[in-house]
């Protein structure tokens, strides 16, 4: 028999069974049934209104599908006969499932922790339920709770059957670090109950935010000569991430005249580390760059712009210390000579430039009368002609000062220098114009005697004042020639009497200008009769020159003479003073035992001991043998008669001194040989003990 009770069937139930049949009567008959023993069913007989008995399954206690899905029970059918006999019937009862077990996770705390850089769909976590029932009211579907914060579906993804949550959107560490996300489980049977569990998603952080640099106050512009340390700006940084993520530091490019400070975490003070200079670096463009401990790392870069003020701490300056300008004679006044070039590298204000002409030494009236300067742009021109025969060389001084405070000055030396141009024409020296002057000629003259030398002279300079000279004009043009550049007049033939007595010759005098400038001189010469007396002084004509030629020799000889001797006197002087230099130097370095020896034989008469002092006028004085490092020691009367100090002296002499002094052949009569202790006026000279005991 087979008999299927649904779980959820209430204890009392009763469950008919099959009645057995016995074709017996009486008490052999079916008398009773039994159940075999089991903790739910209990058997009630029952008699029917003919007698006849039947059994009924009565559940006592409730059935568990989920414990036992199934039972085995044998309903025994018993007569009353003897011996009894039986019938077994096998119950085999099935528990049907009723929907009584909610579904159950297991683990009501799920974790995970995902990087805030996962991709959308990457898994984080699956939970898992389990329901005891069966078919439809065993199978769970999953599904976010009520409880969960908005976003939390934007964010993640859980699949309905197998309960896996995934990544559906961008997580982000600085907005939530945590997610706690509630999942429910319910099964498909009627009057379904459903489980929850929670899930918490640790968000882990990645160094995905770069740092953020915020500058709150820049000083700008900076003086130029402000001290080291000065605060140029304040700078925050700010990085959302967290960790290492989040450490930042601040750097600059190196070789800059600032640094970077941090007194508090991730405050930083930016200062001057070296002296400024707005003429070098007017203008700075700080790249400040920020960047996290993070792998990778992250930066930021941030510009800050650091003007320089100006100071006035530069002179005016120059691509020159002096200018020589050259202006040729006879310029238009008015007319610019020089335009200095100087600058001043400060701003405008303090390069703003004021020019002042000043003459140098003790002349004044130079400025004023010849030169003037433009006080704005340093243009140097001239009030009046200039005339190089009247002044060729000005020294002026350029005087700018700047605009600053103080006021920085700077000097620049001017030499102007007036060039020559040809305005002049020559001037004859000889003959004097406006005199008369005859020169004599004798007749018989020999060809290329000189007869006079016309002089001239040209105040212009250089080429300008070149002159050459010609014959311009004169009665017998064979007769006379002139030097070209001496001006010479010579004759060109001999003198002859058919030559007239007087002659007049005009000589051009021409500079080499350009244009060339010419004069003329005018002369006079008288052809006259040779004089006896001229010939007879004068055979040849050339004893004046010979005569001139051996001055000239007998000159020269004594200049060569007196400068030879020059030299070979200071050149003797030189040598005797090296001499008695190293003497000297050769005696004080000596070794102190050589100055301890016995006095040679030849000693020197001084004017004491030679009787040309009086006695009582001088003293005798022993110093040690190196005296000149060490104090007198003793101090004795000298000799009471001026002839026994001379006879003691020249007995103590070399002996050929004192045969010169006596005119003696011989040594001295009673000449002893020197001791090592020679006596000197009586008195036995011993070494003398020195303060370092030597």
């Amino acid at each position: 028999m087979k008999l299927e009770i649904s779980e959820a069937v209430a204890p009392g139930t009763r469950f008919p069974l099959e009645s057995a049949h016995d074709p017996d009567v009486g008490s052999n008959s079916l008398q009773t049934y039994e159940l075999s023993r089991n903790e739910y069913f209990a058997l009630r007989v029952q008699t029917r209104e003919d007698s006849t008995k039947y059994a009924e399954l009565v559940l006592e206690r409730a059935l568990d599908r989920e414990r036992e899905p199934s039972l085995q029970l044998v309903l025994t059918a018993l007569d009353g006969g003897t011996p009894a006999r039986s019938a077994s019937l096998p119950i085999r009862i099935t528990v049907l499932d009723a929907n009584d077990n909610a579904p159950t996770f297991n683990q009501s705390l799920y974790r995970a922790r995902v990087p805030e850089d996962a991709p959308p769909g990457t898994r984080v976590v699956q939970v898992r339920a389990t329901d005891l029932d069966e078919g439809p009211n065993g199978e769970i579907i999953y599904s976010f709770g009520s409880h969960n914060r908005a976003g939390v579906r934007e964010l993640f993804s859980l699949d309905l059957v197998t309960g896996v949550l995934t990544i559906k959107g961008r997580l982000d560490f600085e907005d939530t670090k945590l997610h706690e996300i509630y999942i429910q489980a319910k099964d498909k049977g009627a009057n379904p109950e459903g489980a929850h569990c929670k899930v918490l998603v640790e968000v882990v952080d990645v160094n995905d935010n770069a740092p953020e640099i915020t500058v709150t106050s820049v000083y700008s512009p900076v003086p130029e000569d402000a001290p080291l340390g000065t605060v140029i700006a304040l700078l925050s940084v700010t990085d959302l991430d967290a960790g290492e993520n989040g450490l930042v530091t601040c750097e600059i490019p190196p070789g800059l005249p600032f640094g970077l400070t941090s007194s508090l975490k991730n405050y930083f003070t930016l200062k001057t580390s070296a002296a400024l200079d707005r003429e070098t670096v007017p203008e700075y463009n700080l790249s400040i760059t920020a960047r996290d401990a993070g792998a990778p790392s992250l930066s930021a870069l941030t510009t800050v712009r650091v003007q320089v003020s100006d100071i006035n701490d530069n002179p005016p300056q120059s691509s020159q210390s002096s200018y020589d300008v050259y202006v040729e004679e006879n310029n238009l006044p008015g007319v610019p000579i020089l335009n200095l070039s100087v600058w001043d590298p400060d701003a405008p204000q303090n390069a703003r430039l004021s020019f002042f002409l000043l003459e140098q030494g003790a002349e004044t009236g130079l400025v004023g009368r010849y030169f003037t300067i433009n006080r704005d742009n340093g243009v140097v021109s001239s009030l009046v002609p200039l005339d190089y025969e009247d002044r060729r060389e000005f020294e002026l001084t350029a005087h700018i000062s700047d605009g600053g405070t103080p006021v920085l000055t700077a000097n620049i030396s001017v030499n102007i220098f007036v060039t020559d141009r040809n305005d002049n024409a020559p001037q004859v020296l000889y003959p004097r114009p406006g005199r008369s002057s005859v020169e004599m000629l004798p007749r018989g003259t020999a060809a290329g005697h000189v007869v006079t030398r016309v002089v001239g002279w040209d105040p212009d300079a250089g080429h300008n004042a070149w002159l050459s000279y010609s014959l311009l004009g004169a009665p017998n043009q064979s007769l006379f020639a002139v030097g070209l550049h001496t001006g010479q007049v010579s004759t060109a033939r001999p003198v002859q009497d058919t030559d007239s007595p007087r002659q007049t010759l005009t000589v051009l005098i021409k500079d080499n200008g350009e244009p060339s400038l010419s004069t003329t001189a005018t002369l006079t010469v008288s052809v006259t009769e040779e004089s006896p007396e001229a010939r007879a002084e004068f055979p040849s004509g050339s004893a004046p020159r010979e005569q001139n030629k051996n001055l000239t020799f007998y000159l020269l000889l004594s200049l060569i003479l007196v400068s030879v001797g020059f030299a070979i006197t200071v050149l003797g002087v030189i040598i005797f003073k090296v001499y008695k230099w190293k003497q000297s130097r050769d005696l004080y370095r000596g070794p102190v035992s050589s100055l301890y020896r016995t006095p040679g034989p030849s000693l020197h008469a001084d004017a004491v001991r030679g009787g040309l002092v009086p006695p009582h006028l001088y003293h005798q004085v022993y110093l040690t043998t190196d005296s000149r490092r060490s104090d007198p020691l003793l101090k004795k009367p000298g000799a009471a008669s001026p002839l026994a100090s001379r006879q003691n002296t020249l007995r103590s002499c070399d002996p050929v001194f004192y045969r010169q002094v006596l005119g003696a052949e011989s040594s001295p009569p009673g000449q002893e040989p020197l001791s090592a202790n020679p006596v000197v006026e009586g008195r036995q000279i011993y070494p003398a003990t020195s303060k370092n005991g030597a």
